[in-house]
């Protein structure tokens, strides 16, 4: 069950025996495995699943590459899981990790959210709740269109970078907050991130041309641009997780429900998948949100055997 990939990459960096490309403390134990050991650890796996955004995008190029050596479920494209979890769970928790960093006053303040995906949609959605003006970056036509016709206003970065008060990546690449960008804002501009490594702000390029850090708060360091103070939360690290709690249980529980289920399948039907990328069946993704259901006491209809035969012939007409 990975995140991120990371360890079906190093799996398979270790199969192609590109040992430099591994973390350190990894490659010394693998330098450590006799040569039979290490393609073992390959050969040995039946399949994966897939928890995050990031790491379905970098499977798939994997699969596009054919170097994917098994079948992965990418859990985060069930329904049951990116529309929760991503957009419910991370939209709560990313303002919560904010406001315990910095005890901002959401309301009358204009946050810029880059990446309209389910990250993006939720936290953008809680924002404008707490009574922030809400901006959405995108690179997407069709999402910046969806965030253009939700009521929220869509700019370039280089333009949204002037007005905001604090902004937030949540898109899963990398430098979305540049150094150009850090040089056009306000005096006391907040920078965070809850994509999902912290490359999505650039500190590189802000250590090579700010004065800092300086601690101010915990989770809060000030660096100085151009006279101007510019406020980085958690080292860019993911705000939701390093400052608050991450997502209540009661969201993560359908992201569970789904590794457990893909895990199963996997176990069950490694021998049919191919070295792909594959997708929970869909009446596991529909069964954990009858199970959830329940859980929450909601009961909803059925089809009545009329209504079924409706939906099913094509010889009833309109």
């Amino acid at each position: 069950m990975d995140d991120g990939a990371d360890l079906v990459g190093a799996l398979h960096m270790i199969a192609l025996n590109r040992l430099d490309d591994l973390a350190p403390p990894v490659r010394r134990w693998v330098e450590s495995l006799p040569g039979a050991d290490r393609k073992a650890l390959v050969a040995g796996v039946a399949g994966s699943t897939e928890e995050t955004t990031t790491g379905v995008i970098r499977l798939k190029a994997m699969a596009r590459d054919g170097v994917l050596q098994f079948p992965v479920i990418a859990v985060n494209d069930s329904d049951t899981k990116h529309l929760f979890d991503n957009r419910y769970g991370t939209g709560q928790s990313t303002l919560d990790g904010i406001l315990r960093a910095t005890n901002l006053l959401v309301s009358g303040s204009t946050m810029v959210v880059a990446g309209y995906g389910w990250c993006g949609r939720g936290f953008a959605l809680r924002a404008r709740g707490a009574g922030a003006n809400v901006i959405v970056t995108e690179i997407d036509p069709l999402k910046a269109l969806e965030a253009q016709m939700d009521g929220y206003r869509v700019l370039p970065m280089a333009e949204a970078a002037r007005v905001g008060d604090v902004f937030v990546t949540l898109t899963g690449n990398t430098h979305v907050l540049r150094v150009e960008h850090m040089r056009v804002m306000k005096d006391g501009a907040v920078l965070a991130n809850s994509g999902h490594f912290n490359v999505e702000i650039d500190l590189d390029g802000l250590k090579q041309a700010a004065q800092g850090p300086t601690r101010v708060r915990e989770f809060v360091d000030e660096w100085r641009l151009g006279g101007k103070r510019i406020f980085v939360l958690a080292d860019g690290r993911l705000i939701n997780l390093a400052a608050a709690e991450g997502h209540p249980a009661s969201v993560m529980d359908m992201s569970f429900a789904n590794q457990a289920l893909a895990a199963e399948h996997v176990v069950q039907h490694a021998r049919e998948l191919t070295k792909d990328v594959h997708r929970i069946p869909r009446e596991l993704d529909a069964e954990i949100a009858r199970l959830k259901l329940a859980a929450m006491g909601v009961t909803i209809d059925a089809l009545t055997p009329e209504q079924q035969k409706y939906l099913g012939s094509w010889e009833m007409g309109t």
